[in-house]
């Protein structure tokens, strides 16, 4: 039988799950307990057990402990058609096509925790890019035995100018202070449906200037087929995060400006909402 979703929120109180309306601070201070369970959902709903009724506080911080962010690329063919664009000039388009039909997916390094924000926090641009776009990404926790036992919500800001002009310069359009999001919580919970969708709302100046959905039907390939490719040959003590790709991508004359407000929503999870500082 399938236990019921628990959302564990990390903020300045400790950490407090969520099971349908009511709330609960957990005895366990650290994530990272969590993530080294053989099985996380199993532990968690024993803690609820002994558990301090509380409310949901107002100020959360990014669900993350001492987890490594990683990301999968080119998982939905519109990503793979607007990497070939950005990189036409510099002759890279090719290795996003043959990458989107390889057997072996784009896997790339993304964040350490001092690098990640919650929901309500400020994210960066890079000070020498001019073309910065945020990813909306179904974002995977996985156990230190390569298991997926839940759900967040990310924001894999890309200076898509930096990754153009060479896909050699990847990590520096990946990776920077305040780069990448994730909350509003961790969702503990059976596997998501493929009909899930992921939605994202960009305002400028209190008026909206994109929006875009797709869903977890259009990826290409599985998110159990993602993170046993990030497991192979790698260990994680902690556990760690696995972004799986944007399908939603913004047309080539946008891109982010100081001020703007991003609004991340996927079904079941909530909204990740990060402001351009």
């Amino acid at each position: 039988m399938s236990l019921p979703p628990i959302t564990v929120y990390r903020a300045a109180e400790g950490l407090i799950a969520q099971r349908s309306e009511d709330c609960f601070r957990l005895a366990e201070p650290h994530l990272d307990t969590l993530f080294q369970q053989e099985i996380p959902a199993h532990w968690l709903h024993e803690q609820l057990a002994k558990a301090t009724p509380t409310l949901r506080p107002k100020t959360l911080l990014a669900p993350i402990g001492s987890q490594e962010v990683w990301a999968a690329g080119v998982t939905y063919l519109r990503s793979r058609d607007a990497r070939m664009e950005e990189s036409k000039d510099a002759g890279g388009g090719t290795f996003y096509d043959r990458v989107y039909d390889a057997a072996r997916p784009e896997i790339f390094f993304k964040a350490t925790p001092h690098r990640v924000v919650g929901t309500g926090a400020s994210m960066r641009l890079r000070a020498d890019a001019k073309w910065n776009v945020p990813e909306p990404e179904l974002t995977l926790a996985i156990n230190t035995r390569g298991a997926i036992f839940g759900y967040t919500i990310g924001n894999d800001l890309s200076s898509r100018d930096i990754e153009g002009e060479n896909p050699l310069y990847l990590p520096q359009a990946k990776v920077w202070s305040q780069c990448c999001a994730l909350g509003p919580g961790l969702v503990v919970r059976d596997t998501l449906p493929c009909d899930t969708e992921i939605h994202i709302h960009i305002w400028r100046a209190g008026a909206p200037v994109f929006s875009g959905q797709t869903a977890l039907a259009q990826m290409k390939r599985t998110l159990s087929e993602l993170a046993e490719w990030l497991m192979r040959d790698n260990h994680f003590p902690a556990g760690c995060y696995l972004l799986t790709g944007t399908g939603t991508v913004p047309p080539n004359d946008f891109t982010l400006a100081s001020g703007d407000e991003m609004r991340i929503t996927i079904t079941g999870l909530g909204t990740l909402s990060n402001t351009i500082a």
